[in-house]
């Protein structure tokens, strides 16, 4: 049952209907949507959205014969209209159960925020090197979109504020497995010394969270006016501590799941009022049933109804600052502990030959990072505490480099390392860190596949198999 005042407040807002509404969340959620990633379909990256919509029309796969693409395909798949890379499958599937979903190559995200694509793409020249913050990160939905539209050469900075929740963020990066992000737990202030750093900066901002009401009933008993309230202050909060970080002409990112105007449109009046910035007009087609909105200072958002379209509620703008300037960089620069050129070329054999690189030295471990954002590494550093930049690759001991996890993952590891295919039934075996046979297998660190992708590494030994899958991600249920 919706909260009478809830519906009350909702009454006349554009879009509306209420009795709609109401069926909809008696019905429940319908839909279940996943987003491709596009760095690891079959070939790599660069196959774009031309090579999805051709392996989702049944004419080729996105990934290997056999795996699950296959049956959601032949069951009937639709494309989520706003994003280039997300579909509805045809029913929800155990995602636990598919090795495909350990490997990184798809994530389960609600269609709505897929819209993020459609803010940025309208608002951003993606073609060159940005700086982009998602400030409120966890658990990596916005964080993964966000790397697979923006340039090897961009950086990505994904916070979460909340230190217990950086963990589920951190997992997710290292399955999407870029080399171009940092990861960050910090409060919206600390990043307020980065003067006119961002390009652009996410908000997906605390809220009262009625948008997914239809999705998370039992959230209900929490909503109440005196909430939205307390959310409407703590997001001019976030928005103000983070603004500085924002360059002039650079475009911020706001959204909730939330239906309330006090934390949608009178925000957006704020923004534009107190912060100075102008409202960023998003097309929409009149298909996609999204509904656009105008809070009194004509800044435009963009509500989400699950009566319109098939997706949860939500509501998106997007704004451009007017004001500050330009980023100027300290004349303090950071070193980095790099490793000797010898050590470079033992790193360089497992790592893509093409692909430009920087490594460096933290605590016990070599890490990647795409070459060009070295420089970025101490900018961050001196006001952020840094969970992670780049890619942990591994150690380096007198006789080998001892792979980290994260490496097997990544879009950097290269295709000549020596690597097992498994079966659907053994790919969950290793997900269970079960033992494994070692039957003709390679002596030494290989790669474990299914469907033609990485799921982590085992090291053959005479007469066994080490399976060093994370202990803390190994799959604790067998299949029904």
């Amino acid at each position: 049952m919706l909260p009478a005042t809830l519906l009350s407040s909702l009454e006349g807002l554009p879009g509306f209907d209420r009795e709609a509404f109401e069926q909809v969340h008696a019905e429940g959620p319908q839909v279940t949507s996943i987003r491709i990633n596009p760095a690891k379909m079959v070939g790599g990256a660069g196959l774009g959205t031309a090579a999805v919509e051709l392996q989702a029309g049944g004419e080729g796969r996105v990934w290997g014969a056999g795996s699950e693409w296959d049956a959601w395909a032949a069951d009937g798949l639709r494309r989520v209209p706003w994003s280039s890379f997300g579909y509805y499958l045809p029913k929800r599937p155990s995602f636990t159960f598919d090795p495909l979903f350990h490997a990184g190559a798809y994530y389960v995200q609600e269609a709505s925020g897929m819209f993020l694509e459609q803010a940025l793409r309208q608002t951003t020249d993606l073609s060159r090197p940005l700086r982009v913050l998602d400030l409120c990160a966890a658990p990596g939905g916005k964080s993964t979109l966000l790397q697979s539209l923006l340039s090897s050469d961009s950086l990505l900075v994904s916070n979460e504020v909340i230190r217990n929740r950086v963990h589920i963020l951190e997992e997710n990066m290292t399955k999407w497995g870029g080399a171009n992000s940092f990861i960050t737990s910090n409060d919206p202030q600390d990043f307020g010394r980065l003067e006119n750093y961002f390009d652009v900066i996410v908000v997906d901002a605390p809220c009262s969270g009625s948008g997914l009401f239809r999705r998370e009933p039992e959230a209900v008993k929490e909503w109440s006016p005196d909430n939205v309230r307390l959310c409407h202050q703590r997001q001019q909060r976030i928005l103000a501590d983070c603004w500085p970080s924002l360059r002039n002409d650079g475009v911020v990112i706001y959204s909730t799941c939330s239906y309330s105007r006090a934390e949608n449109e009178d925000i957006l009046d704020w923004i534009v009022e107190d912060l100075a910035a102008e409202s960023c007009r998003l097309p929409v087609s009149p298909d996609w049933g999204i509904v656009e909105t105008a809070g009194r200072s004509g800044a435009y958002g963009y509500r989400f109804y699950p009566d319109k379209l098939d997706g949860e509620g939500l509501f998106i703008a997007a704004l451009r600052k007017k004001g500050g300037g330009a980023y100027v960089a300290s004349r303090k620069k950071g070193v980095l502990e790099r490793p000797s050129k010898k050590d470079e070329e033992r790193i360089s054999a497992w790592v893509r030959p093409e692909l430009p690189m920087t490594y460096f030295h933290h605590q016990e471990l070599i890490y990647g990072l795409s070459a060009g954002l070295a420089a970025e590494l101490p900018v961050v550093q001196a006001c952020c505490y840094l969970k992670r930049a780049g890619v942990p690759l591994g150690k380096l001991s007198v006789k080998e480099l001892i792979p980290e996890h994260d490496l097997a993952l990544s879009t950097l590891i290269s295709p000549q390392l020596p690597a097992l295919s498994l079966s659907r039934e053994k790919a969950l075996q290793y997900l269970r860190k079960d033992e494994l046979a070692a039957g003709d297998a390679n002596r030494g660190w290989t790669l474990v596949q299914y469907g033609g992708l990485n799921l982590g590494w085992i090291k053959v030994l005479p007469g066994r198999i080490n399976n060093y899958y994370p202990k803390e991600w190994r799959i604790l249920r067998r299949e029904p």
